[in-house]
């Protein structure tokens, strides 16, 4: 069946396949998701996936380590993964004759990653040492915290990146373990978007992937974060010479339909982000956060993130307070603007904005077929449905100036939200 253009497959072994073509240019994107990411860990083994992700870099036997790189580079293609709370995922953009490498590669580890383990410990000391470069930067330490609080069952209470406890006692077979748990062709999805003929590269896929043997159903999270009653509060103190700020409140799962209301409050309040995942936004200096922060010079920069989540996940705002201005200061106008959007309907020159907004952001996220087949497997891990993506934009455009004040009410509350503070402890007397 296709809708849109997408047509979508299911193989005997399980395995989801979407194909859309697109002939404007001989390019194919090629993406295989697989639903695991820092939301499918437990304590003990956080930091998995992402570790699991770069050892699938390692090589197999087929195509051992360092030969892919230069095979890609050499037919002109680009490769990468990413993993997320959600997700794990790797693609390949090659020109349209060259798709195959990327077809054969992919299958090929999905089963037969080495995980050497001279190759673990090594990636162990770039594992930690990433994570010790995280810690340098004062928004991922706060955000940590946050997390830490924000959620106490949920396993989003983790960054992707893991616990450094975790990452120096994994051994190489729990990295395995979870490899061989997860990465399987009935716990995967596989898209496509270029230059191609649907039944041509449908049947190669099937030659690739239909043999491989799929697995039992991977373990899902089943721990639901319980109601926050009160305000909760963070405070972090290092070295450094900017104080920042974030408030975090709570927000709906991708499929809520609440989640459309409050991409259209974050385009007015901070400007648009629910589609930055795999791209850049767009300006937000119009945003009634930007104007009451920035323009007044309380804060150096303001920015909001609503991102989609397979659960519910948070919407943050977050300032880097400007010298000679404290955070307290930041945090009093920050609050005064979303008491004031709880107060008072957005006035219908702000709706449309934030529409038009939205829409260019979508327009520019869409442009190439890397981004169209990234938002067409996210989608269809996420939210469960490639169509989420496809019928975003009319999702967006049916939000009313009530439906904003309806989530600004129910949402952006006291009683369900984590303020943090980053106070830097080496300020010089003249700087204060």
């Amino acid at each position: 069946m296709s809708v849109n253009g997408v047509s979508r497959f299911t193989l005997d072994n399980g395995m989801t396949v979407l194909l859309k073509e697109s002939h404007q240019a001989p390019v194919i994107s090629w993406w295989v998701w697989y639903r695991v990411g820092s939301r499918y860990e437990t304590p003990g083994i956080t930091g998995a996936s992402h570790w699991v992700e770069h050892m699938m870099f390692k090589g197999t036997p087929t195509f051992p380590a360092g030969v892919l790189d230069k095979a890609i580079s050499r037919e002109g293609g680009v490769w990468n993964g990413y993993t997320w709370i959600d997700f794990t995922t790797y693609f390949e953009t090659m020109p349209a004759d060259r798709i195959d490498l990327a077809l054969r590669l992919e299958a090929d580890r999905m089963v037969n990653a080495r995980f050497d383990p001279a190759e673990v410990e090594s990636e162990r000391t770039v594992i930690i040492s990433e994570r010790q470069g995280a810690e340098n930067n004062p928004l991922f330490l706060l955000t940590e915290e946050i997390l830490a609080v924000a959620f106490r069952v949920h396993p989003y209470h983790h960054e992707v990146l893991g616990d450094m406890i975790d990452l120096q006692n994994m051994t190489r077979d729990d990295l395995y373990r979870h490899y061989r748990t997860y990465y399987k062709p009935n716990n995967a999805v596989a898209v496509a978007v270029g230059d191609f003929r649907t039944d041509e590269i449908l049947a190669r896929i099937r030659e690739l992937y239909g043999p491989l043997e799929p697995g039992d159903e991977p373990p899902q999270p089943e721990r639901p974060e319980p109601e926050q009653h009160g305000e909760r509060r963070v405070r972090v103190e290092r070295e450094g010479r900017t104080a920042y700020l974030i408030i975090a409140y709570r927000a709906p799962a991708a499929t809520d339909p609440d989640y459309f209301k409050l991409a259209i409050l974050d385009s007015a309040l901070s400007g648009p982000s629910g589609l930055s995942l795999f791209g850049e936004g767009i300006s937000n200096k119009t945003s009634r956060l930007y104007k009451a922060l920035v323009q007044t010079e309380l804060a150096a920069s303001v920015r909001g993130d609503l991102t989609p989540t397979v659960d519910p996940y948070l919407y943050t705002l977050e300032a880097t307070v400007r010298q000679g201005r404290s955070v307290e200061e930041v945090e009093e106008a920050m609050l005064a603007e979303i008491d004031r959007l709880r107060q008072e309907p957005i006035s219908d020159r702000e709706l449309e904005k934030a529409r038009k907004q939205a829409k260019a952001l979508f327009s520019y996220l869409s442009e190439s077929v890397t981004n169209q087949a990234a938002w067409l497997g996210f989608s269809e891990i996420v939210a469960g449905d490639y169509e989420w993506f496809g019928t975003y934009l009319e999702s967006l455009m049916s939000v009313t100036a009530e439906d904003v004040m309806e989530v600004a009410q129910k949402y952006l509350i006291p009683q369900r939200r984590v303020v943090g503070h980053y106070i830097p402890t080496n300020v010089e007397e003249n700087d204060k």
